[in-house]
């Protein structure tokens, strides 16, 4: 490795010691429907978030909350003490598309009938709000 790329690399990985985030990668649901579920909890207090997954209908929301307890612990774990009620927040939320599946279903008259089984990547920032003052 070049001494430009190392140099790049070593800034990178500084700059994401100060962020507090979690990735759930190849989840076998469409992005579309996991948007939904996103769109509910972006920028909530992180407690009242869980309140909300935990009772939502959505099945997409059993990851969504696996994942914002993981960006909790990975917040926990850096700082070295456990959070307060109302510190922590969702800074920032999203979904990408993952890969798709491509399969034939039997279709009348001899056809075939594409199906396309989605999948997504999620990725969940949690900060605490007198970082955000801070900055």
């Amino acid at each position: 490795m070049g001494a430009r790329k190392r140099l790049s690399a070593e800034k990178r990985k500084e700059a994401r010691k100060s962020l507090y985030f979690a990735k759930l990668n190849d989840v076998p649901s469409s992005p579309r429907k996991m948007r939904y579920v996103v769109d509910m909890v972006r920028g909530m207090e992180v407690n009242r978030a869980l309140a909300v997954l935990r009772f939502s209908k959505k099945a997409a929301s059993a990851n969504v909350e696996q994942l914002l307890r993981s960006a909790i612990a990975n917040w926990e774990v850096k700082n070295g003490r456990k959070a307060d009620d109302g510190e922590l927040y969702i800074t920032r939320i999203f979904v990408d598309e993952g890969v798709t599946w491509k399969r034939m279903r039997p279709a009348p008259q001899g056809r075939g009938y594409r199906i396309r089984k989605r999948s997504n990547h999620i990725t969940l920032f949690v900060d605490s709000n007198n970082n955000d003052e801070n900055n």
